[in-house]
């Protein structure tokens, strides 16, 4: 089958091989062919180092597809089955998971930085997350794999996978916004549109987004956002839908210092600041802790929208179909495999929402 590999971290350029094979499945797993992938800000961290991840390595980790094989033991999937990829699968045993924090839950993720999970000709391959999306097929744990009804268009349901669980779950999971309340969101890429029609659908009030780019202002009012600026001009917006007061909950999807600054210094004394986005291991943001008593302000994280998947994927299905989150309307751009390169180097742009590469026939 065909990938795209990264040979070594800091790479321009994939390598797009066609002599690529999957590992698998063994006992407990479930082996994919994949129909839709989704390009993720996380897939470009990797890329240049700043998420953890062991080379070479088939990148992605937002998917959907069919199930191909499934491995002893799986008796609740077959062949044919259409599948949504939860790149952070549980154990169900862990203190995490019994504490009904799955989300945190890292036994089958780990597995995916010590245990190859391709054989690129004689190379052993890792795959991002335990997945490796940006092949033709993927070996996953079970939990990996949701079943989803079969007329879900595949990249919708790949959106679902990272995207969309992550932003709206940010909002409806992690912070629970209550209707009526305020909100801001740094960042307007997939993730940030994602918690943007999460805002919407809790009833918040008065929405804001905020980008560098003013291209994807228009694109945030069309999903749901009452407002939107530039970094620069929040403050006088805030004062103006505020009365100066600040906001309720200050969403940080790009989580890098100075936008966590600016999200800490856009909510209210009282509010919350939502730890959205990956970041990189090196960044320090510095707090006195007198600003942290006196502000009363929480800074919590929110990793992948707080998820649990065997519930969560199901309902953002089903607010789909009601029509109230559109996610369709976010795949901006469909590619083939070999356009891998040029996707990467499009997040950020201004006319880019969330890319899929589709595999073959996919819908």
């Amino acid at each position: 089958m065909r990938a795209a590999v990264l040979q070594a971290i800091g790479d321009e350029k994939f390598e797009i091989r066609d002599d690529v094979s999957v590992i698998g499945p063994g006992p407990g797993e479930v082996r994919i062919r994949v129909r839709a992938a989704g390009v993720c800000h996380s897939d470009l961290s990797a890329c240049h180092g700043g998420l953890p991840q062991p080379v070479p390595a088939v990148l992605g980790h937002e998917a959907a597809g069919d199930v191909l094989e499934v491995g002893e033991g799986v008796d609740d999937l077959a062949v044919g089955d259409r599948v949504t990829v939860n790149w952070l699968p549980t154990c169900g045993s862990c203190a995490y998971c019994r504490r009904g924090e799955p989300y945190l839950c890292m036994a089958h993720v780990m597995t995916g930085y010590v245990m190859p999970r391709f054989m690129v000709g004689d190379t052993p391959t890792f795959g991002m997350a335990g997945c490796g999306a940006f092949a033709e097929e993927i070996v996953v744990a079970r939990p990996g794999a949701v079943k989803i009804d079969s007329d879900v268009p595949y990249e919708v349901a790949a959106l679902i996978g990272c995207g969309v669980m992550t932003g709206v779950g940010a909002v409806v999971n992690t912070a629970a916004v209550r209707p009526g309340e305020s909100v801001v969101v740094i960042g307007c890429g997939g993730v940030g549109i994602a918690a943007i029609q999460g805002a919407r659908l809790a009833g918040a009030a008065v929405i804001v987004a905020v980008d560098t780019v003013a291209a994807k202002h228009d694109v945030a009012r069309r999903f749901g956002a009452t407002h939107a600026v530039t970094p620069e001009g929040l403050s006088d917006l805030s004062t103006e839908v505020t009365g100066g007061e600040g906001f309720d909950y200050a969403f940080d999807v790009v989580a890098v210092p100075q936008t966590l600054r600016t999200a800490w210094s856009a909510a209210r004394r009282g509010g919350t600041v939502v730890v959205v986005g990956a970041g990189r291991d090196e960044h320090k943001v510095e707090f006195s802790p007198f600003e942290l008593l006196f502000e009363g302000k929480r800074i919590i994280p929110s990793l992948y929208g707080s998820a649990n998947a065997e519930r969560d994927f199901g309902r953002l299905i089903a607010l789909w179909r009601a029509g109230r989150l559109d996610l369709a309307g976010m795949i901006s751009h469909r590619l083939r495999l070999d356009q891998i390169d040029d996707a990467l180097a499009a997040l950020g742009r201004g006319d880019v929402i969330r890319q899929v590469i589709i595999h073959d026939t996919a819908e």
